[in-house]
């Protein structure tokens, strides 16, 4: 066990790698000092965000490499772009296996590849340098989901039996960023980038507190995708506008809506649900996260919008737009829910100190990219269900070589409207 303090460096510098550094306020036991993106002066921002915040003494790197030969940088947040993942895991697991540098740990977002064959290799790659490795879920940390979890466990499972059903979703407006927009970039569309959220939430939920989450097994899943709102001529339009014209979903459009029941077998001979529902296409004050657990006895419910805090502006108070509400803010005036402090409610937070302990050697990690490559096997045996529109037996059949035809630009849904 070491007392030393943990140096983290950003693969990153984008809206993502910003909501950890607000979570690293929480975080004492490790420093933010590096980033690294393609793009220097977002570098530089992103560098400059950190020390603002006076979570580390953050400074921009001209390339991985550098960061990783730093011998301040004790291990690495992966936060890029989801296209980027393998050449950026494969230019600092190359620093390593080659002495340049040393490492104790590093981190990945989600998903942790656009498929199941990147996904394998980033693992590989880690695995061969030798690295811990955490994922980074940050639903699962969400201290309502996991103190609901628990009581539920503790209290209401312990006596009358174990739940059965769990729901989770994530529904808000739209990503930010142009590449989120475009399949083969992002990997599909909302089913992959926020799908991976919901998926493993409702695994985490059914499986009892300190139990791996082996012991709850998808058996079958059950999916169903759909463009409802961006494929319509007018918003498409509204999105090439924001985006450009390599966004254009006239002609290649993503899903932005999505739902996914996966058919769990728990170690002890019981068949439990998960329900989960992932939006693009949603319409309320900004992004949304629900989450239930059921059992014979029991239940809970958590609503992240149900912040215990509103606010009220008239048609009289003008000002920029903005998100300072909540993140994908809709609206700047009428009744509006505020969430206080996001990165906490969300679970950055909290995932940021678990996984800076994990690599000073204080905690064993709770989600490794193992279990990245499992959520990335379900979604892609969603898109597979979806796809062929039925029920499929997990894993699907082919997942090494299986692309989402969102992916492939291949995919065309029923026209919406005019």
């Amino acid at each position: 066990m070491s007392d030393r303090r943990l140096g983290v460096g950003f693969i990153g510098s984008g809206f993502n790698a910003r909501f950890h550094m607000l979570g690293w306020k929480g975080v004492r036991d490790g420093d933010v000092l590096g980033v690294w993106s393609p793009n220097g002066k977002n570098a530089a921002s992103a560098a400059e965000y950190a020390r603002q915040l006076d979570v580390g003494a953050a400074k921009p790197y001209k390339s991985i490499t550098d960061m990783v030969k730093d011998p301040a940088i004790d291990a690495i947040w992966l936060t890029g772009p989801n296209h980027a993942r393998i050449e950026n895991v494969e230019e600092l697991c190359d620093a390593v296996v080659k002495g340049k540098g040393t490492l104790k740990g590093i981190a990945s977002e989600k998903p942790l590849a656009r498929n199941v064959a990147e996904a394998k290799e980033v693992l590989r790659l880690v695995k061969k340098a030798g690295l811990m490795h955490g994922y980074l879920e940050n639903q699962v940390f969400a201290p309502q989901v996991e103190t609901g979890r628990n009581l539920i466990w503790a209290r209401g499972a312990s006596t009358t039996g174990r739940p059965y059903l769990a729901r989770a979703a994530e529904e808000h407006a739209g990503p930010h960023m142009p590449w989120f927009w475009r399949g083969p970039l992002q990997g599909g569309g909302v089913l992959s980038d926020m799908m991976c959220h919901s998926a493993l939430v409702v695994r985490h939920l059914l499986t009892k507190p300190g139990e791996p989450l082996a012991n709850v097994q998808p058996k079958k899943v059950t999916a169903h995708i759909a463009s409802l709102k961006w494929s319509r001529p007018a918003y498409a339009r509204q999105l090439a506008k924001m985006h450009g014209k390599e966004v254009d979903y006239t002609k290649h459009p993503s899903e932005d809506f999505a739902s996914l029941v996966i058919e769990f077998e728990t170690k002890d001979g019981y068949t439990v649900i998960g329900e989960a529902s992932t939006s693009w296409s949603f319409v309320g004050a900004g992004l949304r996260l629900s989450a239930e657990l059921l059992g014979p006895e029991y239940s809970m419910q958590w609503n992240s919008l149900d912040a215990g805090l509103r606010l009220f502006f008239s048609r009289e108070v003008k000002g920029k737009t903005g998100e300072d509400l909540v993140e994908k803010q809709n609206a700047e005036m009428g009744l509006m829910p505020v969430v206080a402090s996001e990165a906490v409610a969300y679970g950055y937070e909290a995932e940021d100190r678990h996984f800076v302990r994990c690599f000073l050697g204080k905690e064993t990690p709770l989600l490794t990219m193992d279990d990245g490559l499992d959520v990335v096997h379900m979604l892609m045996t969603a898109y597979q269900s979806a796809e062929q529109g039925k029920t499929i037996d997990y894993p699907g059949k082919g997942l090494d070589k299986f692309q989402p035809a969102v992916a492939r630009e291949d995919w065309h849904p029923p026209k919406q409207g005019s």
